[in-house]
């Protein structure tokens, strides 16, 4: 009998196989698993819309053992339901603290109305909502990227 198929495996192969692309991949979704929801409308502003960067914690990257996100990191975007949706390349990082993050940063996010009052406003709620005490001084890891596939 043959091995269950992996579709995000998959992906990445006929990826790979399409743009000659040799390198390692991480596969994850935006937001947590109890909010199915929203990963399936971030991914999908990655998909079709404007959404070309991400915010994360560094606390919670370093609560958890995470590497930081390098440049050149090759992601694959999951749905809500963990089936692959695109894949992004990471074209620069950096730490900052949440209030010197400029509308700049959150047009680019291109969540909601792209202006910073909502990317401040949104932010600080899912971080309190999953149990984070966020304020100007917390130092959050940006993440400016490309969809590479589909093209």
């Amino acid at each position: 009998m043959a091995p269950p198929s992996d579709p995000v495996h998959e992906f990445w192969q006929t990826f790979a196989a399409a743009t000659g692309v040799r390198a390692g991949y991480e596969a994850w979704s935006f937001g947590d698993e109890s909010r199915p929801a929203l990963a399936d409308e971030l991914a999908h502003l990655v998909l079709d819309g404007p959404k070309r960067a991400t915010t994360g914690l560094l606390a919670e990257y370093e609560q958890d053992g995470d590497p930081l996100p390098k440049v050149g990191d090759y992601d694959v975007i999951l749905d809500g339901g963990g089936a692959p949706v695109c894949i992004i390349r990471s074209t620069h990082v950096e730490v900052r603290r949440f209030g010197d993050v400029n509308a700049e940063f959150a047009w680019v996010e291109g969540e909601g109305d792209r202006s910073l009052a909502y990317w401040r406003q949104a932010h600080l709620a899912y971080y309190a909502g999953a149990g984070w005490e966020v304020d100007d001084d917390t130092e959050v890891v940006l993440v400016t990227f490309d969809k590479v596939w589909p093209v």
